[in-house]
Formats: C-alpha cells, sequence, structure tokens
C-alpha cells in the first residue's frame, strides 16, 4: 500500500513541475489533463504527507521514552504517544478508502429513467413523486436539472419520466439507486381505506459524450410526429417529436419535450448514448460479475431495492438493512443519509476484497 501511496506522492511533485513549464501552459489540452490529474491525486497524497508527519511523531515519542524521564514528563509523552497512535489507525483507514479504485463514470452527470410499474395510476403516480424527490436532492446539490422527455398522465404522475443532472460527481451520488422502489399507502381513489403496495423501476445512467460512444448513423431509424400530452391533447401540431432507433441493439429512444424538432433529437441522442454505454458496461461487469458484487446489490433493474412505507412513516433500504422513520424528508430531497450508508457499505466491501493485497504489501 505504502509503495502505491508513495508513487502517487512523485507523481504529485512531478506534475506540479509540468504545470510551471510555459510548454505545457500553452497546450490547453495537456495543461487541463495535468490539471484534473492533480486535483485527482490531491486528497490521497496530502492525507499520505499527514500519515508520514504522524508517524514520525509516534517514532519520536517512542525515542523519548527509551531515555530516562520524570514520572510526569514520562506520563505526557505516553499520552502524546497513545493519542498519536489512534490519529493513525484513523489515517490509515482513510487512506485504505482512497486507495480504492475509482469508478471512472462517478464524475459524470446522470440521466436518470423513472418508470411506473405494477399499480397502475397509483405507481404513475409514485413515480411523479420519486422525480420531485430527486429533483429536490438536485435544488440542494445546486445541481441542474433538465427533463427529457416525459409521458405524463391526467392525474399529475408519469408512465415515464426521463431527466437529467448535471453537477459535479453527480453519478457518484446516484448510482446505487437504480432498481424497484416500492411504495405502501393508501390511495387517494381508495374509498375503503385499503393499503396499496405498487412499484416503480429507477435506472441512473452516466451522461456520456460523443466520443466515448461511437453510433453509425446508418444504424439509425428516425421517426418524427406529433408530440401529444396527457388526455390525448396535442403540445403542438408540428411533427416536432423524435422516435429514435438503435437498429442493432433495438433500443427505441423517444422524445417530445421541447417544441424544436431539432432540440428533441440532441435530447434523444444524449440518452441513447448513455443507454448504449450502460449496456455495453453491463456486459463488462458480468464478465467479472463475481469479483464486483458488492453487497449493496448487483445493480440489476429488477431488484427490489426500497420500500416507501406511508403509514408508518419509515423508508427502508433492503440491500443494506436500513430503516429511517422520516419519509416526508426523504421524499422532499433529504437522502444523503441513505446515499452515504450505501456508498460507506460499498467501500467497506471493496476493502473487505481488498485486504489480502493490502496483507501483502
Amino acid at each position: 500500500m505504502y509503495d502505491k501511496l508513495q508513487a502517487a506522492e512523485n507523481r504529485y511533485e512531478e506534475i506540479n513541475h509540468k504545470l510551471s513549464d510555459p510548454k505545457v501552459i500553452a497546450d490547453q489540452d495537456e495543461y487541463r489533463k495535468l490539471m484534473k490529474e492533480h486535483s485527482d491525486l490531491d486528497e490521497i497524497v496530502q492525507k499520505y504527507r499527514e500519515y508520514k508527519k504522524v508517524t514520525k511523531e509516534v517514532e519520536d515519542a517512542k525515542g523519548l521514552l527509551e531515555d530516562k524521564l520524570d514520572k510526569d514528563f514520562r506520563d505526557m509523552v505516553e499520552e502524546e504517544l497513545k493519542e498519536a497512535g489512534e490519529k493513525l489507525d484513523v489515517i490509515r483507514k482513510e487512506l485504505k478508502i482512497l486507495l480504492i479504485p475509482k469508478d471512472p463514470n462517478d464524475e459524470r452527470n446522470v440521466i436518470v429513467e423513472i418508470r411506473g410499474g405494477a399499480g397502475g395510476e397509483e405507481a404513475a403516480l409514485f413515480a411523479g413523486v420519486l422525480f420531485r424527490m430527486y429533483s429536490r436532492y438536485s435544488e440542494r446539490k445546486r445541481w441542474k436539472t433538465e427533463i427529457l422527455d416525459s409521458n405524463p398522465t391526467e392525474l399529475g404522475g408519469f408512465k415515464e419520466v426521463v431527466f437529467s443532472l448535471e453537477g459535479r460527481g453527480a453519478f457518484s451520488r446516484l448510482k446505487f439507486e437504480s432498481g424497484v422502489h416500492r411504495v405502501q399507502r393508501v390511495p387517494s381513489t381508495e374509498a375503503g381505506g385499503r393499503i396499496h403496495t405498487s412499484t416503480v423501476t429507477v435506472a441512473v445512467l452516466p451522461e456520456v459524450d460523443e466520443v466515448d460512444v461511437d453510433i453509425n448513423p446508418n444504424d439509425l431509424q428516425i421517426d418524427t410526429y406529433r408530440a401529444g400530452g396527457a388526455g390525448g391533447q396535442h403540445i403542438n401540431k408540428t411533427e416536432s417529436a423524435i422516435r429514435i432507433t438503435h437498429i442493432p441493439s433495438g433500443i427505441v429512444v423517444t422524445c417530445q419535450d421541447e417544441r424544436s424538432q431539432h432540440k428533441n433529437k440532441d435530447k434523444a441522442m444524449k440518452v441513447l448514448r448513455s443507454r448504449l454505454y450502460d449496456r455495453a458496461q453491463e456486459q463488462q461487469d458480468s464478465e467479472v460479475a463475481e469479483a464486483r458484487r458488492s453487497q449493496v446489490g448487483t445493480g440489476d433493474r429488477s431488484e427490489r431495492i426500497r420500500t416507501y412505507n406511508y403509514p408508518q412513516g419509515r423508508v427502508t433500504d433492503h440491500r443494506i438493512g436500513l430503516t429511517l422513520y422520516k419519509i416526508e424528508e426523504i421524499l422532499d430531497g433529504d437522502i444523503d443519509e441513505i446515499i452515504d450508508a450505501l456508498i460507506t457499505t460499498d467501500q467497506s466491501e471493496k476493502l473487505g476484497n481488498g485486504a489480502s493485497d493490502d496483507d501483502e504489501d
């Protein structure tokens, strides 16, 4: 482990030197690339330097204890040694977490797809509730939210809604939200007061650039049609809605939220790129599934991950056994406690898988 840390510090210093080179400064692409690498290394290098500083404090204290000291001074040194040792244990754990290979998609923006599942109109209504939850979370993070496509219902829900969230680290925060979300509540249309159970599926995809996914224009079938709203009303009278079919994969993407056909096509292509990238990632991950599977779930869209129980005011994440009795706050976008717990569990699992490697170091 410490060889890796020293190598990281050496590279950090090498980049520092390069960033002051006029030739590098003049090459904007190279400069941006080095700045990003510098930023990625900064946290781990600063933590490693703290580790070395505290390690020296421990060694100095041990050296002092080898000398003949009066009782008061010895007690003071022993107390300092104990505190430094405890601090060193914490830093070691932090360094191990920082050394976990980062998901290359973590810093990307995300595309979220929410679809009503079992439960008909009640599922569509809850799809609307989840859309609001993620939108409110986005506001709290000061991210930008943009609807890419939607199929609203007359009662204010969504059969499906696709939207992007733009902000630093969006994928790292939301990647564990993919799966089946279950709701248990009494629908407003239920005269007998019976609790209904409905489901909504959520897919979180990393937003990718054109350079990340190569799409052959000849593989696309692009159709235009008139955009329609809830109840069959037409949003406009021109054929501005777009349907793109990627023939090799069979993936179909629609977009009708903009009045401009050009803007709808751009949005649909953005979703198509992310879906194709996600499919490629799934195929790659399945080849090493056992090595990469974590306690927080496989990422399978059919996996039931969370239940929102209105009568009991609770939200339970089944993957980590976490139950919180604050459903109103969570549905208002206060989901950091759940997300932090999922990330911590994932890190712990990866640390466990890598323990034998650390022992070798």
